[in-house]
């Protein structure tokens, strides 16, 4: 098993600062799509265990989802594949104003069917033929598309699978497939390369993450994605709440007339070490106690790797 070289560790703090500064941007990015009708699709591949589904996440973590979508397809079905093979990809591409990420896609035939047998040698070799044909089609009648591959070496993948397995959590993300990933390293390695040769184009090249660190991963993924599409901030009409109305005399139905969850979270037992309850002071928004400057709020600190 190769050693990979040492990457140092992102630090956490400066991680979360610049994780949300750049998807601040990506919000921007998200506004100009929709005004300038832009259509964005991004495609994430790589090895197992590489990092694409948890970047994917945080992409899209504060966009709207009516604009940005993700999709990540099962298995074809008989149907589909009695169909051209690029056809069920289509059926998900953005109209006017949206954005696609793909946690994996066309490129599945390159890799995993190539590498399992999945599909047969002549269907392997049209598809190299079709494929940039394909992807110029798309960039010619104005799709942005950008394509990232997430490189991890064997031991950090076999490490991410071992977590994986004792995280009962997570363990759904494992899958026989993966682990015979494992034994076929070399195997995935050169149909890799050989998909780079064929598919790394001018009109939608490839580009590497190295993904040993996750954290530096996501970042530099982010960061090259907004830098590769010119958009702008969008001047919004501004907005203000306004006053209530006086009350037209309307009650509202009592509450032994309406059925309501059971207040589980009461039940629950105070949790050592926990912070109590904090109550806002007057003039004290709920962002500032947040330590966020527009009120936007993160996940749980154990979400955050």
């Amino acid at each position: 098993m190769a050693k990979p070289e040492r990457v140092e560790r992102l630090p956490k703090g400066t991680y979360e600062a610049e994780l949300f500064r750049l998807q601040g941007e990506l919000v921007k990015l998200q506004e100009w799509v929709k005004v300038e009708g832009a259509r964005v699709v991004v495609v994430f591949e790589g090895r197992d265990a590489a990092g694409k589904g948890s970047t994917i996440k945080r992409v899209a973590e504060y966009l709207n989802p009516r604009i940005a979508r993700i999709v990540a397809l099962p298995a074809p079905t008989e149907r589909q594949r009695g169909q051209w093979y690029f056809q069920r990809y289509t059926e998900h591409f953005p109209a006017a104003g949206e954005i696609v990420l793909f946690d994996r896609s066309w490129y599945n035939r390159a890799g995993v069917e190539r590498v399992m047998g999945f599909c047969s040698k002549e269907e392997y070799m049209r598809f190299l033929h079709q494929c940039p044909i394909f992807e110029r089609l798309l960039t010619e009648d104005g799709i942005l598309l950008r394509k990232y591959w997430f490189s991890v070496s064997d031991r950090e993948q076999e490490e991410r699978f071992r977590s994986r397995l004792q995280d009962p959590m997570r363990r759904w993300k494992l899958s026989p497939m993966d682990l015979e990933s494992i034994s076929r390293w070399e195997e995935y390695s050169r149909a890799k390369d050989e998909m780079f040769m064929h598919t790394d184009i001018p009109e939608a090249p490839w580009y590497v993450v190295e993904s040993e660190d996750k954290r530096r991963a996501r970042i530099n993924m982010i960061a090259h994605l907004i830098s590769t599409i010119p958009y702008h901030e969008v001047q919004r009409v501004p907005l203000s709440l306004p006053p209530r109305p006086p009350t037209s005399g309307y009650r509202r139905t009592p509450r032994d007339m309406q059925t309501f969850v059971p207040d589980h979270a009461g039940t629950l037992p105070a949790v050592a070490g926990s912070a109590p309850a904090r109550s806002s002071s007057p003039g004290t928004s709920r962002s500032k106690q947040a330590g966020k400057p527009d009120g936007r709020k993160r996940g749980p600190k154990t979400d955050r790797v």
